[in-house]
């Protein structure tokens, strides 16, 4: 499994149909805005991604990446390629490691959408969250950093670093199921599905009392990390699209879904033999990052993960909307829209407490 999906969503290949755009355009607009550019400048598309579509721009002396908005009619609020420059911006200087920001274009004139430039890290990315590359004895440190990465994302104030008003603080889970709710329902392209509207009418009679605000990723798993080539350090987290202000055990149980999730799901490992692959159980791994983030534990956990399965699988209904409108942004948008009713019938039962 872990060598298809290196193989279907690793490295990069030509511009697909339908994402190409006028590189002399971009190239002009790199001379005006990026430090250091030179030309002349040929241009890749990364195979993953399934959201924003993502460049390799190569030039004879260095690369970077672009992340531009899709083509075509788009959800409001969805794709904010400027929120995403805005995070990576204030992170890095906040010493998270995430990949230097280079310029945001914010004019659709210049490709056809607005992006933004990054620099190119290069390092690893592990397409499968059980980490085959590595050896039994080498796994529990790249567990460890991914762990002590979410908790030290959880522990940066947004204030300080100029991300107060990123998101609304307060009643996140509230607002999130009704957005996500919202755009499922009104996503009439995409169908319905009976237990996503099972889960839609559910969650919100179950969030647990006391909140809390701080940045969260909205989207962290092992393949949006590029890590170092030789050692178990994160060198930069990917993919802040769905970033915000929120509650932090919202992103942290969606992070803990790769236990619970099957391997052609988002790269999940239930049913791998973790002991042999000598991977933290569950409990370690949120006992860890409790004592990280100064926790005695995790209560409700059921409706966390529930809330994170019907939250992503509202994510694909949205992909499956824009694969009908012949928007989606990657050739695999068909494979992962095919684990929709799995997902929103893993998190039906999990919410009934049938799951894991």
């Amino acid at each position: 499994m872990s060598e298809d999906r290196q193989e279907r969503f690793g490295g990069t290949g030509a511009v697909r149909a339908g994402h190409g755009f006028e590189v002399a355009a971009l190239d002009a607009w790199m001379q005006a805005h990026v430090a250091g550019y030179a030309g002349p400048l040929s241009v890749e598309q990364f195979k993953g991604g399934q959201s924003n579509p993502t460049y390799r721009l190569v030039t004879p002396t260095r690369a970077y990446v672009l992340r531009r908005k899709p083509p075509g009619t788009l959800l409001p609020g969805a794709h904010a390629v400027e929120r995403e420059y805005r995070v990576l911006a204030a992170l890095g200087q906040a010493g998270f490691p995430v990949a230097p920001v280079h310029g945001l274009c914010e004019d659709a004139g210049v490709i056809g959408t607005p992006f933004y430039v990054m620099d190119m890290v290069e390092g690893r990315i592990f397409w499968d969250s059980t980490l085959p590359a590595l050896t039994p004895q080498e796994r529990p440190a790249y567990f460890d950093a991914m762990n002590a990465a979410i908790a030290q994302l959880h522990g940066i104030d947004p204030q300080a670093i100029g991300l107060g008003d990123y998101g609304k603080p307060g009643s996140y889970f509230a607002r999130q199921i009704a957005r996500w709710s919202r755009q499922y329902r009104e996503d009439e392209a995409a169908g319905r599905n009976d237990d996503m509207d099972w889960l839609a009418d559910w969650l919100p009679g179950q969030i647990p009392a006391g909140d809390e605000t701080t940045i969260v990723h909205g989207d962290f798993r092992a393949d949006n990390m590029i890590w170092h080539p030789t050692e178990p350090r994160i060198l930069a987290v990917l993919d802040w699209e769905l970033s915000t202000l929120g509650h932090p055990l919202a992103d942290f149980t969606y992070h803990l879904m790769m236990y619970h999730l099957p391997p052609h799901i988002i790269g999940g490992f239930k049913g791998a033999d973790l002991v042999a692959l000598n991977i933290p159980s569950q409990a370690d791994y949120v006992a860890a990052y409790c004592a990280r983030t100064g926790r005695d534990g995790i209560d409700n956990l059921p409706f966390y993960l529930a809330f994170n399965m019907f939250r992503f699988a509202a994510i694909i209904h949205g992909i499956k909307g824009r694969m009908t409108r012949g928007t989606a942004s990657s050739p695999e948008a068909q494979s992962l829209v095919d684990t929709l009713p799995e997902l929103a019938a893993i998190g039906r039962r999990t919410a009934q407490g049938q799951g894991r």
